[in-house]
């Protein structure tokens, strides 16, 4: 039995959440919402950090055994300094699936959907400098995507629209596989997967995030009392938004409350 901990800027980490528990059906899950401050994107590096490192000491006071960054650019933002801040324990960060992807195409072209503040990032052009070596790689950054997710408004026209206009560019660039760069983007993939066309293959790196947690929670003691596995989710925004989005998208029960005062 385990205690982990998981946060996003909003609803969109929830798809790593459901990968997780799919994995470590045992395991006690805590997650934090940071719904006040969304969309990271909007934010400086700094801001970021600070945001990140204080919900991550919250799950930690609250008996988490590893954090999972549930965020792609929180990760790009964040996760050294968290892990230079909370070491030894286990921080695991997600960032969008290229490695996959580059092994996945068929014709050589692949892309990548995520946010402009993650394709900006210092981490993320190291992962393509790394991982492509001078392949060809079709970057787009879907801005509004993840806000207009984040509204919990998923099956409307002016969604599929956005949708479209950003998946027209890497349909026309030819490409065969795309890697989503955002936890959000995984609750509009069939949206995504349309736009693209059915012969183009969509990446997702939720259940290799999964999978890897499972792996470190191996190495992790049972806590000590048992915990419950239960699941816990906190939002810094209006908990009831969170309450719907978890009751539409996630199939197993859950806790919804406001985060602490001093979090939000």
């Amino acid at each position: 039995m385990n205690r982990i901990g998981l946060f996003d800027s909003g609803v969109g980490g929830l798809s790593v959440l459901a990968a997780v528990r799919a994995a470590l059906p045992d395991a006690a899950l805590h997650y934090v919402a940071d719904s006040a401050w969304a969309p990271y994107g909007d934010l400086d590096t700094p801001a970021i950090r600070a945001r990140a490192l204080g919900i991550a000491q919250h799950l930690v006071q609250a008996g988490a055994q590893l954090v999972v960054v549930a965020c792609n650019t929180a990760t790009a933002a964040a996760v050294d300094e968290l892990r230079a801040q909370l070491a030894p324990r286990p921080i695991i960060g997600i960032e969008p699936g290229l490695r996959p992807a580059l092994a996945a195409t068929r014709n050589g072209r692949v892309g990548v959907l995520a946010t402009r503040s993650t394709l900006a990032s210092r981490r993320f052009q190291a992962l393509l400098a790394r991982e492509a070596a001078g392949r060809p790689v079709q970057l787009q950054a879907a801005v509004g995507l993840a806000d207009a997710i984040e509204s919990g408004a998923l099956d409307g026209p002016a969604l599929t629209d956005l949708v479209e206009r950003h998946c027209r560019p890497l349909r026309e660039a030819g490409v065969d596989t795309v890697a989503l760069g955002c936890t959000h983007y995984p609750f509009v993939r069939d949206a995504i997967q349309l736009a693209l066309g059915a012969r183009v293959t969509v990446i997702d790196t939720s259940a290799a995030v999964a999978a890897q947690v499972a792996r470190v929670a191996a190495t992790l003691p049972p806590v000590t009392p048992p915990a419950p596995p239960d699941v816990l989710l906190q939002t810094t925004g209006a908990v009831a938004p969170l309450q719907a989005f978890a009751a539409q998208w996630l199939p197993f029960p859950v806790r919804v409350e406001a985060a602490p005062a001093d979090l939000r």
